[in-house]
């Protein structure tokens, strides 16, 4: 009686650390990107940067996503998911601390080493929740999309005041977030250990040995659909603070409308898994998602005042953050178990993040060429476009290997 209850107690730790780790994990996923946005034309200035190279902060570690991610599976079925999820929180604490030391090569050195970090996790959590929670990936996924979303927004509304109203610059205005990191790294150090102490007695998560995943229609159609909300995503993390300041606002309030777009979307990053988890085809919800981002872009492209400027914002922070949320709930739908999940987690991320890392530095350069942000933004309204479209094919009810 007394070790059978020893047992369960330890199991309902366990399960409360697991949720806790997957939580602290989707914490760290954003908020060393997001914190950028807002700084970037301090830190361009500071360092003496281009609108196109500065616009690498933010695409330097979408491209790690690309190259790490085919990898993370066979890593994660190699050495254990726990412990490969420990080695990206390491990654991405060397890299957030690197990166705030005011030197270029450390800069971009940093954000590569955060790319990687992220890449792991990113990779990792659809196949971890589908292994560990395979009756509950559309509740799991929004309580981690959700989480994910907190942190990011909260990260580009204390950049500015931070770095300036605090007096404390941008390199602790980056800097704070290896905090987060550290917390997750405890909490799978733990997780770790518990996995090494129970080995052999739970089923591990195997990579597949073919490339069937690579020839699937909808694999492709899911990766077009990640990586083109993706694009949209990064964009507009990256350059919404100086379109807003172009259009008049300040850069402390345009720091924060970035933070208001994240914040507003968070009722959609935890509905959107939820209600795609109770429909087969969520072709209906890719539309709704679509006209809203469309007119929010249209809405920046038309009208410059105040009001319209924060209703645009409305409506871009509930697409993007549904958009993102029912990319990774894709992860698990179109799967038929945690294998699949990972394998086509991996290729869509992989594929997607090449597509989404384009997005900061052509969309600079768009600027650069026309010195006014209407060529960018009807780019956008037209990638728009493609996301709806994409998203259509891959909300269709099938599986990716059938």
């Amino acid at each position: 009686m007394g070790i059978g209850s020893t047992s369960e107690q330890s199991n309902k730790i366990y399960r409360f650390l697991l949720i806790a780790g997957i939580i602290f994990v989707a914490f760290n996923l954003r908020p060393a990107i997001t914190s950028v946005g807002p700084l970037i034309g301090i830190i361009r200035d500071d360092i003496g940067l281009s609108n196109w190279s500065v616009g690498i902060l933010t695409s330097l570690p979408l491209v790690a996503f690309a190259i790490m991610s085919p990898l993370v599976p066979k890593l994660g079925n190699r050495f254990t998911n726990e412990r490969i999820m420990l080695i990206g929180l390491i990654l991405l604490f060397i890299g957030i601390t690197v990166r705030s030391i005011s030197l270029m090569v450390l800069l971009f050195a940093g954000t590569l080493f955060i790319g990687l970090g992220i890449a792991i996790c990113n990779v990792l959590l659809p196949g971890v929740i589908k292994e560990k929670f395979p009756a509950k990936v559309a509740l799991m996924t929004s309580v981690y999309s959700t989480a994910m979303g907190i942190f990011a927004a909260t990260a580009s509304g204390l950049s500015i005041p931070v770095a300036n109203e605090a007096g404390l610059g941008w390199q602790v205005a980056l800097l704070i977030w290896a905090f987060p990191a550290v917390i997750g790294i405890g909490i799978w150090i733990y997780l770790v250990k518990r996995e090494k102490a129970d080995r052999g007695t739970e089923v591990k998560y195997i990579a597949p040995n073919d490339n069937r995943m690579w020839s699937s229609r909808l694999a492709w159609q899911v990766a077009a659909f990640m990586g083109l909300q993706s694009f949209l995503f990064y964009v507009t993390i990256s350059w919404l603070p100086e379109i807003l300041h172009d259009y008049g606002v300040s850069m402390a309030t345009a720091g924060w409308m970035l933070s208001f777009m994240q914040f507003i979307g968070l009722p959609a990053s935890f509905l959107v898994p939820m209600i795609a988890g109770k429909y087969k085809s969520q072709r209906a919800l890719v539309l709704v998602l679509g006209f809203l981002s469309i007119s929010g872009y249209a809405g920046l492209l038309l009208g410059k005042s105040f009001t319209v400027m924060v209703f645009s914002t409305i409506l871009i922070g509930i697409t993007l953050s549904g958009t993102f949320a029912l990319a990774l709930t894709f992860l698990g739908l179109r799967a038929r178990n945690a294998r699949q999940a990972g394998e086509l987690s991996g290729m869509a991320q992989s594929l997607g993040y090449i597509l989404a890392a384009t997005g900061p530095i052509f969309i600079g350069y768009l600027y650069d060429l026309t010195h006014i942000w209407t060529v960018p933004l009807l780019t956008m309204m037209g990638v728009a476009i493609l996301v709806t479209l994409f998203g259509m094919s891959a909300g269709r009810d099938r599986y990716v290997l059938d």
